[in-house]
């Protein structure tokens, strides 16, 4: 099972639309004109979607209620390191785990993953993550010593960390 679809509530879905493909990188897929809403492809086409609803629309911003959402898309840890410069080039504000700016990106080590945050024109968290897996790992046993190697190239990079509930006893960083 995997989601394949969620929508998002925005102000202007033309706005919306060109932030979306240009800056995050979703495929234009459908604009129902009829109801305000623009549909945008996320990973390969039919795979999964964004929906993104215009005023007094079904799920678009109604009656002055203010809604935030939090988007989050999966990518490679090299794709996240380059979509951190990426963004920065474009001006767009990027952001940690705990809502500091930064342009490194958290570490959670529990699931574990590195992510960065931004927001889209109408306030909407939209994360970029990448979760650890054994491949991440450069095809070393992943295990608390293969943890603790990832720790400290991550470290290296002057990458801030941020273990949440995890108590790690056995790095020593």
């Amino acid at each position: 099972m995997h989601l394949y679809e969620t929508h998002v509530p925005v102000a202007d879905t033309e706005l919306a639309r060109e932030f979306y493909t240009r800056v995050v990188g979703l495929p234009f897929a459908y604009r129902d004109t009829t109801r305000d809403i623009v549909f945008l492809w996320a990973d390969k086409k039919k795979k999964g979607m964004v929906g993104l609803w215009g005023p007094n629309t079904v799920y678009g911003p109604q009656s002055g209620v203010d809604r935030k959402c939090h988007v989050a898309f999966a990518i490679s840890l090299d794709q996240l390191f380059a979509t951190i410069k990426r963004l920065s080039q474009q001006g767009i504000e990027t952001f940690g785990f705990g809502g500091g700016k930064s342009e490194e990106p958290s570490v959670i080590g529990w699931m574990p993953s590195a992510q960065i945050y931004f927001r889209d024109p109408d306030g909407h968290t939209l994360e970029f993550i990448s979760i650890f897996t054994r491949e991440t790992a450069s095809g070393f046993h992943w295990d608390l010593l293969a943890m603790e190697r990832l720790v400290r190239v991550l470290v290296a990079k002057h990458t801030v960390i941020d273990f949440g509930s995890v108590t790690i006893q056995s790095m020593t960083l």
